[in-house]
């Protein structure tokens, strides 16, 4: 069984080339980019990026597509503002899912990722009903470029995420498995979750966190090995399934407690890849 490829989240609006380089630097083979201004996705910069991955010889393993508009991340808000699911930004973010998908073909990378939002748990939600259309959209459009289109886990149930996928019904749709983000959306346990959607999943955040404490704010987010992923049971049953994709360190904090965070995290997966 071959081993898994590690790398980290890096972001394209922080300079490329120094993120690119940063990737190189720490020892990582691949990373995931990261782009949240649909504006600086054009000819230039995929050019300059598909330059630069192979000046460090860096494989971008999937652009993570942000999407415009006002995104609260909570329990209260976050359902009326992240993702395709609100009715009311879900064309301009389809536009700017469309722009990250011909960007990503623009530098030979063959998926886009983004948070889809609060899937509805009730499939006659008229808002589900939306959302399966525009994601229809949405996959034959990166199918066309010859693309998969990753939903990161989160703001669902993975039933409600398996049942979307199933409701879509394009052949081109993966998973990218954040297992904290299970737990600080308090969604589900995730190595139990891969019961349920483990045979979708395409690429994986290596992050960590712990469950909610109150019924309005997510989770805190955790340094890897400090929260509640149980990794080696985690990366064992994945590997398992068949998994062979990329291991993607992400930690949400800046500075050099990030890169000291990498660093660790990196310490402990290798063993388990």
């Amino acid at each position: 069984m071959a081993k898994l490829k590690l790398g980290i989240l890096v972001s394209l609006e922080g300079g490329s080339k120094d993120e690119l380089r940063k990737v190189h630097d720490l020892g990582f083979p691949t990373c995931q980019v990261s782009c949240w201004n649909p504006e600086i996705m054009n000819r230039e910069g995929a050019d300059k990026l598909k330059a630069e991955s192979r000046e460090y010889d860096v494989e971008i393993t999937t652009i993570w597509s942000g999407l415009p508009g006002k995104a609260v991340w909570n329990f209260i808000e976050g359902p009326v503002t992240i993702g395709l699911v609100p009715p009311e930004t879900r064309e301009l973010r389809i536009k700017a899912l469309r722009k990250g998908s011909d960007f990503a073909r623009m530098v030979g990378v063959q998926s886009i990722t983004t948070h889809v939002g609060f899937i509805p748990e009730w499939p006659r939600d008229t808002n589900y009903q939306g959302l399966v259309e525009a994601l229809k959209r949405v996959a034959s459009f990166c199918k066309e470029n010859g693309q998969g289109f990753w939903f990161e886990t989160g703001q669902e149930t993975p039933i409600t995420l398996l049942r979307t996928i199933e409701d879509v019904g394009a052949d081109n749709l993966g998973i990218n498995l954040d297992p904290a983000n299970l737990l600080m959306y308090g969604k589900a346990n995730p190595v139990d979750a891969l019961d349920i959607i483990g045979g979708s999943v395409k690429g994986v955040h290596a992050k960590d966190g712990e469950y909610p404490i109150n019924g309005r704010e997510l989770g805190r987010e955790r340094p890897l090995g400090e929260g509640r992923v149980n990794f080696p049971a985690l990366l064992s049953k994945l590997k398992a399934m068949g998994f062979d994709g990329a291991l993607t360190i992400e930690r949400e904090i800046g500075g050099q407690q990030q890169i000291e965070d990498i660093k660790r995290a990196k310490k402990l997966l290798e063993p388990l890849c």
